[in-house]
């Protein structure tokens, strides 16, 4: 509950990301009766847009209860780990403690705080594989078809959130053949793929409407157009790489989800409970190895393996504190790890309190709203039409996207997309009242067509009044 409180504390505060800026925008066009991939680009699977936009219109249509939606999730498959080791640990004094270092290795994770409590997917898919394995290892325990469907629509639903959780469908698939018994596997195969099939619902139906958008939205754009603007997709994830070797809580994870590994192969353990945490060990290896064939990849993606990674570490951490043979042995080393994670963290948040934050945002939409009257044509970041409630112009929901200068004109317009040329040839004709970027570059090119100019701390720039 401290845990849990503490991130809500900081989604409500410091949490914030750039990226989360077209995900929120996609959920307000989606509140406002637009269709992901249809009636505008959105490079990604839809269920999580779809899931805020759900959330807005119970409440309201602000960044506050994306992050606090997201934080809540993120919460809960805090909570489905800890309770999966206090279950499942067979020593009885291994329990309390094991428990509680896992709930602090996730809940203290940076990766987790920082990007598990805003507006992208991350905290539904977090909490959706978690709660796919919790559900995959109660089916292998009661041979139940519901539990095997369920575990397939949860894990489809991740992936439907977001492919880079797409490895969890296969591993589950897999695992769950192997824990069965052999005469139930056609039916759990049926029972799997039909827990599938209802997650892909949304997906398909977009599908069905418009193929070429839908694919290209999905897969071509990450398989053929991601990389672009970027100078070596492959030195960057190396630099990924290499960031994971410099962090201290990676390393304390890894280290001890390896020591886990091996202390559950030699110990005297049950072949069903062995297969459990080698199921951890599974997913976390495969999602690893997934989420390096991003190009190019993000530190923060692998937060999806923090989890994983936690639950082998707490059998790593009581094999070691087996080993110190002195009283209290594993609370003191549970301690010990909890402190080296929270400095970690204490570090993090220190370094990032002055970052570009939601305040910064909100200044910005402030201004715009006081110098540019509602429903007139602007050009703006994704966190500003969001903050000002104000519709994008076409092809302009996703600004990433303006580097797609590759497409011919129909096809651009037939996906909704404006290339960079395009959208500078309407900057020149006087189409946008005002222009606004966080880009030095950008502002420095439209500066000389707009008689006004505001400029904020956090290096972004409002220009207005075309001459």
């Amino acid at each position: 509950m401290l845990l849990a409180g503490g991130l809500i504390f900081y989604s409500q505060t410091m949490a914030f990301a750039f990226d989360e800026g077209f995900h929120l925008v996609a959920a307000q066009l989606i509140l406002n009766g637009k269709r992901p991939y249809l009636d505008f680009l959105f490079p990604q699977t839809p269920l999580n847009a779809y899931w805020n936009a759900l959330w807005m219109r119970l409440f309201t249509d602000t960044w506050r209860v994306a992050h606090l939606v997201a934080t809540i999730e993120t919460s809960a498959a805090l909570l489905l780990a800890v309770d999966y080791v206090f279950r499942r640990m067979p020593e009885k004094a291994w329990r309390t403690p094991s428990a509680l270092f896992v709930a602090c290795a996730i809940g203290l994770n940076v990766e987790v705080v920082q990007f598990g409590t805003v507006g992208q997917a991350y905290g539904l898919c977090l909490l959706l594989i978690v709660a796919a394995f919790r559900t995959a290892v109660l089916a292998a325990q009661r041979s139940s078809l519901w539990l095997v469907a369920l575990t397939g629509l949860l894990s489809a639903a991740a992936a439907e959130s977001s492919l880079l959780t797409a490895p969890v469908v296969a591993v589950l698939f897999i695992w769950l053949m192997i824990a069965g018994s052999a005469g139930d596997r056609i039916r759990k195969a049926c029972a799997f793929a039909a827990g599938v099939s209802i997650a892909s619902i949304p997906l398909l139906s977009l599908f069905l409407q418009s193929p070429n958008q839908v694919v290209f939205g999905v897969i071509k754009y990450h398989a053929l157009f991601r990389t672009i603007a970027i100078a070596s997709a492959r030195e960057t994830n190396l630099a990924v790489f290499m960031a994971w070797i410099d962090s201290g809580q990676a390393l304390l994870l890894i280290l001890l989800a390896a020591g886990g590994i091996a202390f559950v192969r030699s110990c005297g353990w049950s072949r069903a409970q062995k297969l459990e945490f080698y199921l951890c060990g599974a997913l976390a290896v495969t999602l690893t190895l997934h989420l390096f064939t991003a190009m190019p990849t993000f530190t923060r993606y692998f937060l999806l393996t923090v989890p994983f990674l936690s639950i082998l570490a707490a059998a790593g951490l009581c094999a070691l504190a087996e080993r110190l043979h002195f009283p209290r042995s594993l609370a003191w080393t549970a301690g010990v790890a909890v402190l080296l994670m929270g400095c970690d963290l204490t570090k993090a948040l220190y370094e990032g309190r002055d970052d570009f934050a939601w305040s910064d945002v909100e200044a910005i939409a402030a201004k715009v709203d006081s110098v540019i009257p509602k429903g007139a044509t602007i050009y703006a970041e994704e966190l500003v039409y969001f903050a000002t409630r104000r519709t994008p112009p076409e092809g302009m929901e996703c600004h990433d996207t303006h580097k797609l200068t590759s497409l011919a004109n129909d096809e651009a317009a037939r996906l909704h997309v404006v290339p960079g040329p395009e959208r500078d040839r309407m900057a020149k004709a006087g189409l946008f009242q005002a222009m606004q970027s966080c880009d030095d570059k950008e502002t420095a090119r439209f500066e000389p067509l707009y008689a006004n100019k505001a400029e904020y701390d956090s290096g972004c720039a409002l220009l207005w009044g075309f001459k």
